[in-house]
C-alpha cells in the first residue's frame, strides 16, 4: 500500500512542476514581447502606404524631408508622406538596422524609390499601450 501512495506523490509532485513550468514559460513569452508597430510600420514603408503608416502616426510628428523639416498633425502628417511617397514612386525598403530604446523603438534604412535611395530613421514612443511614430526623418543617399 505505501508502493502505490509513494507513486502517487511523485504523480502529484511532477503535475505540479509542470504547471508551474508552464506558467513561468507563459509569463516570460508574454513579459517580453515588443509593443507592436515597428514591423508594421516597416511593411508600409515598404510599399509607400501613408495610409496604413497613419495608424502608428502620434497627434504631432516630426517629418524631415530632402529641403524641409516641419511638425505636422496625424492628418497633415498623412498627406505629406502620401505626396512625397507618389512623386518618387516607393519601390521598396531596406531595413538597416532596428531596435528598442526604453519604452520607444527605431528603425534605420533605405526607402528605395524610382527618383532615388533615402536614408530613412523612424522614431517610435509607446502611448497608450502602442508604438507611434515620433518623428521620421527622410534623406537623399
Amino acid at each position: 500500500m505505501a508502493y502505490y501512495s509513494t507513486i502517487a506523490c511523485k504523480q502529484i509532485f511532477m503535475r505540479k512542476i509542470i504547471f508551474l513550468s508552464t506558467l513561468v514559460i507563459a509569463f516570460f513569452m508574454t513579459a517580453f514581447k515588443p509593443i507592436a508597430g515597428l514591423d508594421d510600420v516597416i511593411n508600409a514603408l515598404k510599399t509607400g502606404n501613408a495610409q496604413e503608416l497613419s495608424k502608428y502616426i502620434d497627434d504631432n510628428v516630426e517629418i524631415s524631408l530632402p529641403g524641409k523639416s516641419d511638425n505636422y498633425s496625424r492628418a497633415q502628417a498623412v498627406m505629406v508622406l502620401k505626396d512625397f511617397f507618389n512623386n518618387n514612386g516607393v519601390t521598396g525598403f531596406d531595413v538597416q538596422f532596428k531596435g528598442e530604446n526604453g519604452s520607444g523603438q527605431y528603425c534605420i534604412g533605405n526607402l528605395k524609390t524610382r527618383s532615388g535611395v533615402y536614408r530613412t530613421t523612424v522614431f517610435m514612443r509607446a502611448k497608450d499601450n502602442k508604438q507611434l511614430i515620433k518623428e521620421i526623418r527622410f534623406k537623399a543617399s
